[in-house]
């Protein structure tokens, strides 16, 4: 009989978590299926696994595509059911101190938020008739509490969580786990262009071995790092007065990007 592979997909592979998780997954036994818009870093990222003895296919689609992620899904459903799905791509943007464009939060809302429920309501079924399987959706630690200099993300990734949670609820009758990630700041472009400080960095290889661990043992919320994942939950429990005075002390105040905007000003 031809050797079994547990078939797993990545989303956004091409980035700093999405590249680690690979490595992290990459060995005999495991199919990757590598999702991402970069050819050049997934085709290259699938070699590497490969050497690890995993089977490795970049599957280069652009998300913010809505015509071309409804096919790649379907196809997905069609061909082979993953087993673990990884719901990892996402953007960033900062408020300028004029507020965030439209174009650009909705391209945000495309990546981050709509882009995995689509994934998770073309697979979740499947998966639940099948009675196996695993949804893993990368949310935040600033689904705790929105930040004034990146608004839209924060709604895009306490959305995520919330719709994670709920779907725990739905399919664990029928044997299919899902797990929300929230991660503090992980050492990649996307952190590096963020405003404000970034205390208790992670390196992208740590946070994926928390995952995977997180992932193993079907957790419910997988967040990182201590302290600042409990001083996060604080921020969304404590009166909304008190939360935004932390937020602006701690130096992620609107006047954090209103003073950036001014500076780059000519």
């Amino acid at each position: 009989m031809p050797t079994q592979h547990r078939l797993i997909l990545i989303t956004g592979a091409s980035g700093a978590i999405g590249q680690a998780l690979a490595l992290e997954y990459a060995r005999a036994g495991h199919h990757l299926l590598l999702q991402g818009r970069r050819a050049d870093v997934l085709n290259a990222l699938a070699e590497q696994c490969r050497q690890y003895g995993a089977r490795a296919e970049p599957q280069i689609v652009d998300l913010t595509d809505i015509e071309a992620r409804r096919h790649w899904l379907e196809q997905l459903r069609g061909d082979a059911l993953p087993d673990l799905v990884i719901a990892n791509a996402g953007i960033n943007i900062s408020n300028n101190g004029e507020g965030e464009s439209p174009a650009h939060s909705q391209r945000l809302l495309e990546v981050n938020l709509q882009a995995p429920m689509m994934l998770a309501s073309q697979l979740a079924p499947a998966m639940r008739t099948r009675g196996s399987g695993q949804l893993v959706f990368i949310s935040s630690l600033a689904a705790w509490y929105g930040l004034p200099v990146t608004p839209s993300y924060c709604a895009s990734k306490a959305g995520i969580k919330a719709y994670g949670e709920a779907l725990r609820g739905w399919l664990a009758p029928y044997g299919v786990g899902v797990s929300v990630v929230m991660p503090g700041y992980v050492s990649s472009p996307m952190a590096d262009a963020m405003l404000g400080p970034k205390p208790w960095e992670w390196h992208p290889e740590r946070a994926a071995r928390a995952i995977r661990r997180g992932v193993e043992r079907n957790r419910a919320r997988i967040s990182f790092p201590f302290p600042l994942n409990i001083g996060s939950w604080c921020l969304a429990v404590l009166p909304a007065a008190i939360s935004q005075r932390l937020v602006i002390w701690l130096g992620y105040g609107s006047q954090l990007s209103d003073s950036k905007h001014r500076g780059n000003q000519p």
